[in-house]
């Protein structure tokens, strides 16, 4: 069994693979104070201690390097193993066309292997989460690069906080672009703000790319924006796990340098 960790900046999402297979997977805080002793109690607590035994590879990508450590002690303490962390300095098979290969962050690669692997490309990526970011893989394959726009939760609660008549409203679709309320208008504003943002920047995209791409959304807002969308064709929460898995299949036995 492999398990794969995404350890983003507000959720972590952990999940176990069995002969290729995504188990189960789950999202939990980004709590920065976590102790490697509290990693393990939660992955005893999500998984089990019969599964963690049969656990064979651990692989990480990572956006905060403090949670990081405190995974690789995890590992280390309980699972007697040293995991895999996802970087640009790997032998991933893909192409990085950054200027600065290093910049681009841990997730998105995993991101950009498993849109390779499953879908038609060329192809967009849209990732929700903290920062909403945009990854662009060529029809040969290549990350191109991309966009990265603040995220709806983040955006949001700067609004409420500066807002002094304004307050937090759940974040779902509203019924209509005109609200009749101010839950209902700040719902349009953020829910349907955001949908026109990532139509807008998709189409931008698509002209330099010169062709129709696939656009696949993931993260933790997907399920919520993918629905008023115009441009979004596919929604696939687990793709960043996907990514693990298989850069994890392509390093095994090799040399990650």
């Amino acid at each position: 069994m492999l398990l794969a960790l995404d350890i983003g900046n507000t959720s972590t999402v952990l999940g176990v693979f069995e002969k290729g297979n995504l188990k189960g997977f789950y999202r939990v805080s980004s709590r920065t104070s976590l102790t490697e002793d509290e990693a393990g109690a939660l992955l005893m607590q999500l998984f089990g201690y019969e599964t963690l035994k049969q656990i064979k590879g651990f692989i990480i990508c990572s956006v905060v390097p403090s949670l990081t450590s405190t995974y690789q002690e995890m590992s280390r303490k309980y699972l007697q193993q040293k995991p895999l962390v996802v970087s640009s300095n790997l032998k991933l098979g893909m192409r990085i066309r950054y200027k600065d290969p290093s910049q681009v962050g841990a997730d998105r690669i995993a991101n950009a292997i498993a849109a390779k692997k499953l879908y038609r490309l060329p192809a967009i990526i849209v990732d929700l989460g903290t920062a909403t970011t945009f990854d662009v893989i060529s029809a040969r394959g290549e990350y191109l690069g991309g966009a990265i726009a603040p995220g709806i939760e983040a955006s949001s609660a700067d609004l409420f906080k500066r807002g002094a008549q304004l307050f937090k409203v759940g974040l779902e679709k509203p019924p209509r672009a005109i609200g009749r309320t101010t839950q209902q208008s700040l719902q349009s504003g953020i829910i349907l703000g955001a949908a026109g943002q990532i139509d807008f920047l998709v189409r931008e995209i698509q002209k330099e790319v010169g062709k129709k791409c696939t656009v696949v959304a993931t993260g933790g807002y997907a399920s919520l924006v993918w629905k008023v969308s115009k441009t979004i064709h596919r929604i696939d929460l687990s793709l960043t796990l996907k990514g693990l898995y298989y850069i994890n299949e392509s390093l095994k036995g090799k040399k990650t340098r």
